[in-house]
């Protein structure tokens, strides 16, 4: 399966191949830290919050 990857995305993973994370930190500042929080924050609200909320609530069911 192949997954859709923003355009950006690609653009930072290539620098990051090049030369390491050092230099991806270096050419496009700490943007990178803040989308990698911002992603981490938003997957496991959904994970660890919203989905045993919903399952608590009986919108989501196991059957």
């Amino acid at each position: 399966m192949k997954f859709v990857k923003p355009k950006f995305f690609r653009e930072w993973n290539d620098i990051r191949k090049e030369g390491g994370l050092k230099l991806l930190l270096k050419q496009k500042g700490p943007i990178v830290l803040v989308v990698f929080f911002l992603y981490y924050l938003i997957r496991d609200s959904i994970l660890y919050i919203l989905i045993p909320v919903l399952i608590a609530k009986e919108i989501i069911t196991c059957a």
